[in-house]
């Protein structure tokens, strides 16, 4: 509206007809920038209005935005195993099982045979009888027969050993609990050695000087031994320098290492040591000679 009072007032100053023509022309350009300056303004208006309105509209947006919700995390499942339907089966270690050093020969040394006895000379052996005791040959064996308490040998005449192994057959007939009867070894008259067994499963040894007995060997349990009557067992001794091994049917029983009696004669006994009679009958005396040296101890300081 001013502009439009201005422009009046302007053109009623100027006066003619040229004048109006310069007066048009002047018209022209006023409005063209005055209407450029108007649409710029405008221009300026509308940017702004739309500036802020675009900020608005982004404001309220990011108030009344639905909130985006965070990951959820996945769980990631476990591998299922895997069965293996075919598994390779253990190897199985291989055991090592030590070689165990041979069997020690126990006999060594062992000869030629020196004499053999079948027991079918009577003179060869002491014979006696009485009412307590008896010893006699009869059917190729020596029969010992003792009461209760006796205590009865027979030695073998005309024999003197010192390093040997002697093997004898003994069956016994009437024996019972500590009832013994065995070998004599390196006899001369009342001293030998005494390789005993026990008709309840025992044996043992002793030194025997003139009726003093020396026990050599504790009673042990052997499964050679007969425990009850009848039975027959085969005993055998080595002997060689003061070492002497006991064996029953072959089997090594123990040691005895001795020096008191070098040498003598072989014989065999009975002892009833119960309250009734004890009868065994030996047979079959083979002698062997051994040709061994002892090794020497060790000595240590």
């Amino acid at each position: 509206m001013m502009f439009l009072m201005s422009l009046r007032k302007f053109m009623s100053l100027r006066g003619g007809r040229t004048s109006r023509r310069s007066n048009l022309l002047l018209m022209r350009r006023l409005l063209t920038c005055t209407a450029t300056n108007a649409v710029r303004r405008m221009c300026r208006s509308v940017a702004l209005a739309t500036t802020l309105l675009i900020t608005s509209c982004t404001a309220l947006d990011s108030i009344n935005a639905t909130p985006t919700p965070a990951p959820t995390a996945t769980e990631t499942p476990l591998p299922s195993p895997t069965i293996d339907w075919f598994p390779p089966s253990e190897t199985p270690t291989r055991e090592v099982f030590p070689t165990n050093p041979p069997t020690p020969e126990m006999r060594p040394g062992l000869g030629a045979t020196i004499l053999t006895d079948d027991f079918s000379t009577s003179t060869l052996w002491d014979i006696a009888a009485s009412d307590e005791a008896s010893a006699g040959i009869d059917s190729n064996s020596l029969l010992i027969a003792a009461q209760s308490g006796v205590y009865m040998t027979s030695l073998r005449h005309d024999l003197v050993l010192d390093d040997f192994y002697a093997e004898i057959t003994a069956r016994t007939s009437l024996c019972r609990g500590n009832d013994d009867y065995g070998i004599l070894v390196r006899a001369n008259g009342g001293t030998y050695y005494r390789f005993a067994l026990s008709c309840n499963g025992k044996v043992h040894a002793d030194r025997m000087n003139n009726g003093i007995r020396v026990t050599l060997q504790p009673a042990i349990l052997s499964g050679d031994v007969p425990s009850a009557a009848p039975g027959e067992v085969r005993i055998g001794v080595w002997a060689v320098g003061r070492e002497m091994r006991l064996f029953l049917n072959g089997h090594y029983q123990f040691s005895l290492r001795e020096a008191s009696f070098p040498r003598g004669t072989l014989g065999v006994f009975v002892n009833s040591a119960g309250e009734t009679a004890t009868i065994v009958s030996f047979s079959d005396l083979v002698i062997q000679n051994v040709d061994y040296v002892l090794p020497t101890p060790t000595s240590f300081p």
